[in-house]
């Protein structure tokens, strides 16, 4: 199997384009070992689709299926355009979560990064819960995928990994949840550290993104229709939600390398 390694700002898949093989939840955590397999956060598999212009599917590093990964789709976005899938700088991608729209940026005839229709982010009022015994105010939104949003004085601070799966487990999540804590640097920027269903720890999140500035803007924070810069630990993406919650993500997408494995 010819897979090509991928990430958008350190969050990185192995890409795959064809059809998803049964036994894939095995191969993913075997392929994403970072000791022994290739490495990665997951695998993402390309096809092509009848109600868009390419499908994808998401396989976390545990072997679960993920619904949505704002960093992997502009990455799918270069996969199909500079390797000739397409010449279209204007995309349509399926998802778990519906049809999300790609901007491509280009230089030199390649994939530089992309701007994506993200959706609607659907927030809820401020809730609370009680994990390692401490009680945490947290922003549900939906963005395709459901995130926990906990604004915090210093993200430094915060134990990622001991909270971040005590909440992703907690029992108001049955089927989990993504876990951001975002620290508000002004009105137009954020800094923000996730803790992913099902992958852990990734050096960011696009999804994860979108949740904090549409929390953010939910709390008056940040100000409907601005771009908003989020900082995350692989670099920055620029983020916008609209007054009536629409989305769109801006980063950039890179190769690593080319690979092979046999299955």
């Amino acid at each position: 199997m010819h897979f090509t390694k991928m990430h958008g700002l350190g969050n990185d898949y192995l890409y795959v384009y064809g059809a998803v093989p049964d036994d894939v939840a095995a191969l993913s955590q075997k392929l994403s070992d970072r000791h022994f397999g290739a490495g990665a956060d997951g695998m993402i598999f390309i096809s092509p689709s009848e109600i868009a212009d390419f499908r994808m599917r998401i396989f976390n590093a545990d072997g679960s299926e993920a619904m949505m990964c704002g960093n992997g789709i502009r990455c799918v976005g270069k996969y199909v355009y500079d390797k000739g899938y397409t010449d279209k700088t204007y995309l349509k991608i399926e998802t778990l979560s519906g049809i999300r729209i790609l901007h491509l940026q280009l230089s030199g005839g390649k994939v530089t990064g992309a701007s994506v229709m993200m959706g609607t982010a659907r927030t809820e009022p401020p809730r609370t819960l009680t994990a390692l015994g401490r009680t945490v105010e947290y922003v549900p939104v939906s963005v395709g995928n459901p995130h926990a949003v906990i604004f915090t004085d210093d993200v430094s601070a915060v134990p990622l990994e001991t909270l971040g799966p005590a909440i992703e487990h907690h029992p108001d999540f049955p089927d989990g949840v993504n876990v951001e804590f975002v620290q508000a640097l002004s009105g137009a920027e954020l800094r923000m550290r996730v803790w992913e269903r099902g992958s852990g720890v990734t050096m960011a999140c696009g999804t994860g993104s979108c949740a904090s500035v549409a929390a953010a803007v939910r709390k008056k924070i940040c100000k409907p229709g601005a771009p908003v810069s989020v900082q995350l630990d692989g670099g920055t993406l620029e983020i916008m939600v609209t007054p009536d919650g629409a989305v769109t993500m801006t980063g950039p997408a890179q190769i690593v390398y080319e690979g092979e494995t046999v299955i």
